[in-house]
């Protein structure tokens, strides 16, 4: 079997996301989603505050499977949270989001949301 490239992984996975919510999505796009599926409360229209945070939630969901987040629990608006384990390296702007882009390749393998 031919082993896949972390670019076609990502194209894949916004393939198929943008096919399940008829839009095409960006990784701004994915990211929103993944804070939105993790504060499990479903869709609604979020304050801009809010949307900032939910691009945070995502982030943290996502390094914490490379352990540099450990969750830590629901606040009592229900928002989740996490500890900061170990501060992230220096990193220039692309290998940024080529962190993000294996994180949530990895994200939805994981959570069985298809197969990658």
């Amino acid at each position: 079997m031919m082993e896949i490239t972390l670019e076609q992984q990502w194209q894949l996975v916004c393939k198929k996301i943008s096919v399940q919510f008829d839009q095409e999505l960006d990784l701004q796009g994915i990211l929103f989603l993944i804070g939105v599926q993790e504060l499990g409360k479903g869709y609604k229209n979020f304050s801009k505050d809010e949307k900032v945070e939910l691009m945070h939630v995502a982030i943290c969901k996502l390094l914490e499977s490379f352990s540099y987040y450990e969750f830590a629990g629901r606040d009592e608006q229900g928002w989740p949270h996490w500890n900061l384990n170990e501060k992230l390296p220096p990193l220039k702007p692309m290998q940024q989001e080529i962190l993000v882009k294996e994180a949530i390749i990895e994200y939805f393998s994981k959570e069985n949301k298809f197969e990658i």
